[in-house]
């Protein structure tokens, strides 16, 4: 934002009466002093500058820029006249000392003009612009009963004050108008607290801005003005105090929803009341201790300390629950709402993708979604991991999510009311933990989707790869063979019956050649049966007719994909191998049928039972093999009840 001509001359006027102030007083006074008094000038000259630049017509603006320039030449640089010009000579020092002594007074009043004249810049025109009347009254008195009175004489380096008027009242005047000051300063909150009792929207939102600051300048000024002679050192706090109320106004008028005045409330509270708390469990664990051990020693302060950090966590946690049931009950509750959600997530009885119910139902609104930002796609996702595309026209309100300095996606608001948008970035915070888990759920499923469609892929080609050697061999070597046995038979039946010996290793050559095309008829049929080109159910019945027992099959008619089908029909053939060769069975019962959306077959015998699949045993390779196709494997075998043996493919409904 670009200032104006006016406000800005008055910016660079007041910061170069400052640099003047801070050089004459630097090394004369506390330099803490000198700090924080140019901290306040430089913060009231800069929220005046920025509200008039924005908002030329409101008077708030120019009262600040005109107290920080008064403020500049009586405070700072006349009491850095008056404490050089002793030691350098200069005329006019104890002028310089007098005008710095009653600065404050102007000051303390353009405070209570400010709460007066928030937010529009205009006086109220009811009863409470008397506050601003009783405000100037008791300026008249009081300016005067201190500027010329007695009791002024300790702001002096002489200790006397040069200007006093013995005739003047001085002590009831001071009396007088302290108390209508103080009365003025504290009546000037009272407006703004019932029109925040009333006030809705972005009205409540700066009305809280400026009643926070109000009261840290409010309540810490009079307590000031009580201890300014007792404590030296909370002189200082007066600046601070001074500071609170420009400082909150001009956030309040440019910047109310930048951040979160509850917030700032709720851990202003906090940490006030945790120092006070602290600081006496560390002055009564060092009494305590001290009067133990005897005198001060390392091992008193070591321990007090030691109490106090242990108790520091769990004391915050505890205060900052109780401030924010007592004061901000609408953050306390929907907080609550997240953190009782995730001690469910971390007891089992939640899944983390219910994140977004619960943030809804905290802020009572219906139109909030999380996005997951999946970071080696660069897709955005669902909290189910449905990818979503970003429409042109959607125009909702975005707000990131972040857990460990990770981005793990965003939250995207429709028209919120003010309280859901307060809320929702402290929400986000104490629900990351659920979208992070979140998050991983959906990239394991999706590594695990990929994986899923690896194998398939490899099957597919295994299987392909194993149906072209079956091909090549049924089409090739065993044709070639066939044709070589026709030929030799041939011979022979041209040779005739005259030469024996020929015919008999003709007769030889015959018998070896059937056998190769049985063996390769058999290894193309292990390949791939033939029968599976039926389906399931032959192909089973077909192994059952060739089993040396008796072997009944239940299979159904349905057909399956051919990988999931040459799968089942290898696994159905290991099982009754093992039931023939070690269970000793006498019966074996095979079934094959569809159980929703997966094909389910069985090996049941009347063995011996017991089975145990070991490390390179048939079983364990047969348990990769249904696992490679995404299916399972159990085995239940009891000794002397036989085994049963069933295995699951997933397949296409």
């Amino acid at each position: 934002m670009r200032l104006g001509a006016l406000p800005a001359s008055l910016l660079v006027t007041t910061l170069v009466l400052e640099a003047v102030g801070v050089a004459l007083s630097w090394g004369l006074e506390p330099r803490f002093q000198t700090v924080v008094y140019c901290l306040y000038t430089v913060t009231l000259a800069a929220s005046g500058a920025l509200i008039a630049a924005r908002h030329p017509r409101n008077a708030i603006g120019w009262l600040f820029s005109a107290t920080a320039l008064a403020t500049a030449v009586t405070a700072d640089v006349a009491q850095g006249w008056g404490l050089r010009a002793p030691a350098h000579g200069w005329p006019a020092g104890p002028l310089g000392e007098w005008i710095s002594a009653v600065s404050w007074i102007p000051a303390g009043t353009a405070i209570v003009f400010t709460l007066l004249l928030f937010p529009d810049g205009r006086l109220p025109r009811d009863r409470w612009r008397a506050v601003a009347w009783v405000n100037v009254a008791g300026a008249a008195l009081l300016l005067p009963g201190w500027a010329f009175g007695p009791d002024l004489g300790s702001e002096f380096l002489t200790g006397r004050n040069p200007y006093v008027v013995p005739q003047l009242p001085a002590g009831p005047l001071v009396a007088a108008g302290m108390a209508l000051f103080l009365a003025s300063l504290v009546a000037s909150v009272v407006p703004l607290v019932l029109r925040l009792r009333r006030a809705t929207g972005v009205e409540r939102l700066q009305l809280k801005w400026v009643v926070f600051g109000a009261a840290v300048s409010v309540g810490l000024l009079p307590l000031v003005a009580l201890l300014w002679s007792v404590f030296p050192i909370v002189q200082s706090v007066s600046a601070v105090a001074l500071a609170a109320l420009p400082v909150a106004t001009c956030v309040a008028i440019l910047r109310y929803r930048l951040y979160d005045i509850d917030l700032v409330i709720s851990r202003t509270v906090v940490y006030l009341t945790l120092t006070a708390l602290l600081a006496a469990a560390y002055a009564a664990s060092a009494l305590v201790l001290g009067i133990v051990a005897g005198g001060r020693s390392a091992w008193v302060t070591a321990g007090a300390t030691l109490v106090v950090a242990v108790a520091f966590r769990p004391l915050r946690d505890r205060l900052q629950a109780g401030v924010d049931r007592r004061f901000n009950r609408a953050r306390y509750a929907a907080v609550s709402q997240v953190s009782g959600f995730l001690e469910d997530l971390r007891a089992g009885r939640a899944a983390p993708e219910q994140i977004q119910g619960v943030l809804r139902r905290a802020l009572d609104v219906d139109d909030l979604d999380v996005r997951i930002h999946l970071p080696d796609s660069g897709t955005a996702v669902d909290l189910r991991g449905q990818p979503v595309v970003d429409r042109p026209d959607d125009a909702r309100e975005r707000w990131p999510i972040r857990h460990g300095g990770t981005t793990l996606g965003v939250a995207l608001t429709g028209a919120a009311p003010e309280r859901a948008h307060a809320l929702l970035p402290t929400l986000l915070d104490v629900g990351a933990l659920a979208v992070e888990m979140a998050r991983l759920r959906v990239e394991l499923r999706r590594r695990l989707g990929e994986v899923e469609a690896s194998r398939a892929r490899i099957v597919a080609v295994a299987d392909a790869e194993r149906r072209r050697i079956e091909r090549d061999l049924h089409d090739g070597a065993q044709q070639r063979l066939v044709s070589i046995g026709l030929a030799l038979r041939h011979a022979q039946h041209s040779i005739g019956s005259g030469a024996g010996e020929a015919v008999r290793t003709i007769d030889g050559a015959i018998a070896e050649i059937t056998v190769a095309i049985d063996e390769l008829r058999e290894l193309a049929q292990g390949l791939r049966p033939a029968h599976l080109d039926g389906g399931l159910g032959p192909a089973l019945r077909e192994l059952a007719r060739r089993a040396p027992l008796p072997v009944r099959v239940d299979a159904t008619a349905d057909r399956f994909p051919a990988d999931v089908e040459t799968a089942a029909y290898f696994t159905v053939c290991e099982g009754l191998t093992n039931a023939v060769k070690h269970a000793g069975a006498s019966t074996v019962v095979l079934s094959a049928g569809r159980q929703r959306d997966r094909l389910v077959v069985r090996v049941i015998d009347d063995g011996v039972g017991g089975a145990r699949p070991r490390d390179r045993s048939g079983l364990t390779g047969l348990s990769d093999r249904v696992a490679t196709h995404g299916g399972t494997l159990v085995l239940d075998s009891v000794p002397g009840r036989g085994t049963v043996l069933t295995a699951e493919f997933p397949c296409a409904s």
